[in-house]
C-alpha cells in the first residue's frame, strides 16, 4: 500500500499538532491512502474508534477546559501523557513532553518550521513517518 504523495501545498498546519504534541503529519494513518486520518484535531467521523477515543485528546481539560496543548494543564505532564511519551522515546526516538516544551518555549509555527526540518526525507524531500522509521516513498532509513 503505498502512502498518499505529499505536495508543497501540504504544509504541515498548526492543526496537525495534536494536544499531546504530536505531529500528525508524520503518522502512519495520515500517510496512508485508504481511510487516511485526518489528524487529532480532525474530523472524527472518519477515524478510527482508537482515534476517536485517545485519552489525552478527550481529556476534560483539553475538551471543555480550553486548553490548547497540554502544556497548559496544570498537571503537565500528567501520567498519560509521560505513558505516551515513554513509549515515543523507546520504540521511536521522539519525545512528546519534549515537543510540548518547544511549543511553549518558542511557539507552534517555530516548532513546525524545525520539524519540517528534521523529518524531510534527504533523498526525496518527502516527509519521513515516524512510525516506519523510513521514508514511506523512497524508502530512505531514518537513523
Amino acid at each position: 500500500m503505498m502512502p498518499r504523495r505529499t505536495t508543497k501545498r501540504d504544509a504541515i498546519r498548526t492543526t496537525l499538532i495534536a494536544p499531546c504534541g504530536m505531529n500528525c503529519r508524520l503518522c502512519i494513518a495520515y500517510n496512508r491512502d485508504k481511510k487516511a486520518c485526518p489528524g487529532c484535531r480532525g474530523d472524527d467521523g472518519v477515524k478510527s474508534k482508537t482515534r476517536v477515543t485517545c485519552r489525552i485528546k478527550t481529556c476534560e481539560k483539553i475538551v471543555h477546559g480550553g486548553i490548547k496543548y497540554c502544556f497548559g494543564c496544570d498537571t503537565f505532564p500528567c501520567a498519560r501523557l509521560n505513558h505516551l511519551d515513554k513509549r515515543y522515546r523507546a520504540k521511536y526516538d521522539m519525545s512528546m513532553v519534549d515537543n510540548l516544551e518547544n511549543i511553549r518555549q518558542f511557539g507552534v509555527r517555530q516548532f513546525i518550521r524545525n520539524e519540517k526540518t528534521r523529518w524531510t526525507c534527504p533523498e526525496c524531500g518527502e516527509t519521513i513517518c515516524v512510525h516506519k522509521r523510513r521514508c514511506l516513498f523512497c524508502e530512505y532509513k531514518w537513523r
